[in-house]
């Protein structure tokens, strides 16, 4: 097996005002989808492409893990994590919508190229220290989301046990963990940065995209 393909699993609605905002009822037990990894993108500063007429698209911010070993039961996350990221969840909103008015899977709203962006990484701290400090979204400098992840419907613990359980873990997969409340749209021109604490992590431009409304 090629151990250079990874899993790029995500955690839907793992924060309540989240669901909330959008209208979405909170899940009972974590709510797993699927990017293609070709979706992962590097947040270094440079442009980013994104489907220019496909109806919105939203920002959605989440602390991201990388397994680091291969699962075995009763692993911890502190075992299992080597290093972290912070990306953004690129959402087909008006697309999304439409997949679940006919029950049909969300690929075609999450997986586009481009729709993962990835910060450096960073140390993995350990579960109690990351929620030390907050992650924030900028967008042409104001701050648009705040989150932490002491706020989750679901604790990284659970997600991992439950994502090994039922897919696998191994080497390699990366888990972006879910956002907070704050989503919003991008358009074409919008700089977008995120910090963890007070440290600007990675940044990117839309350098095609939806256009902004006259």
């Amino acid at each position: 097996m090629n151990k250079m393909i990874s899993n790029v699993y995500c955690v839907g609605r793992n924060y309540r005002l989240h669901a909330e905002e959008l209208g979405n009822e909170v899940p009972a037990e974590p709510m797993i989808f699927l990017k293609p990894s070709h979706a992962v993108v590097s947040m270094n500063g440079t442009g980013i492409s994104l489907p220019e007429n496909r109806g919105e698209i939203h920002y959605e911010t989440e602390l991201v893990l990388r397994i680091g070993r291969s699962y075995e039961p009763g692993m911890t996350v502190d075992e299992l994590v080597d290093v972290m990221a912070f990306g953004i969840d690129f959402t087909l909103r008006d697309v999304q919508s439409e997949l679940k008015k006919k029950g049909h899977p969300w690929t075609a709203a999450k997986g586009f190229k481009n729709a993962a962006p990835l910060t450096p990484y960073l140390a993995f701290p350990g579960t109690v220290q990351v929620a030390e400090n907050d992650f924030t979204l900028r967008k042409n400098g104001e701050v648009v989301q705040r989150g932490n992840v002491r706020n989750m419907i679901f604790s990284l613990q659970q997600i991992v046990d439950y994502i090994a359980d039922r897919y696998g873990l191994d080497e390699g997969d990366l888990i972006f963990t879910g956002t907070p409340e704050g989503v919003g749209p991008v358009v074409q021109g919008d700089r977008l940065e995120i910090s963890y604490g007070p440290d600007l992590l990675g940044s990117c431009e839309i350098v095609s995209g939806p256009q902004a409304k006259q």
